[in-house]
């Protein structure tokens, strides 16, 4: 029998380091925010870690309204294979 190839992500010490990794570099740049010169165009950017809560912010209503029109927009399961939908052009026939 043939052994399975291991991936990188496969151990979970390696997903670990790469999340420590990620928490560090967040941690990095909020340090950085608060000692590197940004050229304001409004008043507020210079509010300390106005950025990552913008960003946070904006991350968060872009999911509550993806919810949303999924609820709005969504089709049922069998959308494509209903009776009571108008023949398709070229008389082909629909599947069981």
């Amino acid at each position: 029998m043939a052994q399975e190839k291991t991936y990188l992500f496969d151990r979970p010490q390696n997903v670990r380091r790469v999340l420590w990794l990620l928490y560090a570099a967040a941690l990095l740049v909020l340090l950085l925010d608060l000692v590197v010169h940004r050229h304001l165009v409004h008043p507020w950017e210079g509010l300390p870690f106005f950025y990552p809560v913008y960003g946070f912010v904006g991350c968060t209503i872009l999911v509550v309204v993806a919810k949303w029109m999924r609820r709005v927009i969504i089709r049922p399961e069998d959308y494509y294979r209903r009776d009571d939908l108008p023949p398709q052009p070229g008389g082909e026939e629909r599947l069981p």
